[in-house]
């Protein structure tokens, strides 16, 4: 089995342990946002990803937890643009993915190009769940 997880910055800042290439971890997943994703990464990229790795949502019926072994890592940094209107945010677009060998939640920025989470692709031989 293959998935691939999108890692906020912010999760891994808050409560995630740092990871590398090679390395089992036990995650919980719910699924990823895919129109936020497509925002900061396009849509193709966007349909790839599954899953996003999560700490701090309640127990719902969407989520899994899983025991994986992490295949790789690709870093994610993009521009961010302020949204119009009376309650204005920012929101990522134009991201550019970075092949790492390891994350800690603490990836410099690029430029005018932000860190915001990382893409880990994870594998496991059997069905992980639990």
């Amino acid at each position: 089995m293959r998935w691939n997880v999108w890692v906020a910055d912010w999760q891994m800042q808050c409560c995630g342990e740092p990871f590398s290439v090679g390395a089992t971890v036990s995650w919980t997943l719910v699924p990823a946002d895919r129109a936020w994703l497509a925002q900061a990464l396009g849509e193709e990229t966007a349909a790839t990803i599954e899953w996003s790795e999560e700490h701090h949502d309640e127990p719902s019926a969407g989520q899994m937890r899983v025991e994986a072994q992490v295949a790789g890592i690709s870093a994610v940094h993009a521009r961010l643009r302020l949204a119009e209107g009376k309650d204005a945010y920012s929101y990522p677009v134009d991201g550019v993915l970075s092949p790492l060998t390891s994350a800690d939640g603490w990836t410099p920025n690029q430029g005018e190009r932000e860190f915001i989470g990382y893409l880990v692709t994870l594998t496991a031989d059997e069905d992980p769940l639990t």
